[in-house]
């Protein structure tokens, strides 16, 4: 894929740490908070942040249709609240409806409250490690779960044999934040570099 300019939404939750981290990896990012900013956007990550917030802000501008559409021809990219946005259906919805982007099911806040955050290792066959090194860790911070993967997703990466990343075509979700950790593979790899 050649990719040349990266959309980042910047509505709500933390898309400064994806601007930074697709930085690093020599890829123009740009804040999108408004449906004629994609125009020009070869890809997009929805970030992490409060999917109830983010669903009605983007609502409000007529964002999720513009992302629904940018979907059908371009790579996008969902971490966290951006997993549950994406997903075709939620066990919890409260009030979220999801754009339907992915054939999974996903329950929100699946792996517990803010307390219950953590640092994890995700295996996927993608990224196995070098001999002698060890892979990066990645942030789940009321991470959501993904307990339905339909027709036609696969698995990208698991945890303890749980599937927290998953892809089909070029839309994929990640329940995990590897921006907060500042691992740059999954982004990498979504983008094709």
């Amino acid at each position: 894929m050649g990719v040349r300019q990266v959309g980042v939404l910047a509505l709500q939750g933390d898309f400064a740490l994806h601007v930074r981290l697709l930085a690093a990896l020599g890829v123009a990012a740009t804040k999108v908070r408004r449906v004629q900013e994609l125009a020009g956007c070869d890809a997009l990550v929805l970030p992490g942040g409060e999917s109830t917030t983010l669903r009605k802000l983007m609502a409000r501008n007529g964002l999720d249709r513009a992302i629904v559409d940018f979907a059908a021809q371009h790579a996008v990219l969902g971490t966290c609240a951006g997993c549950i946005l994406l997903a075709r259906e939620l066990e919890d919805a409260g009030g979220v409806e999801p754009l339907g982007l992915l054939d999974i099911t996903v329950r929100r806040n699946g792996f517990g409250r803010q307390v219950d955050s953590f640092e994890a290792v995700v295996q996927s066959p993608e990224f196995e490690p070098d001999s002698g090194h060890t892979s990066p860790s990645v942030a789940f911070i009321r991470a959501p779960r993904i307990t339905r993967v339909g027709d036609g997703v696969t698995v990208w990466g698991a945890l303890d044999g749980e599937p927290v990343a998953v892809r089909c075509g070029s839309v994929a979700a990640l329940t995990f934040h590897p921006e907060v950790t500042g691992d740059p593979r999954w982004h990498r790899s979504w983008l094709g570099l």
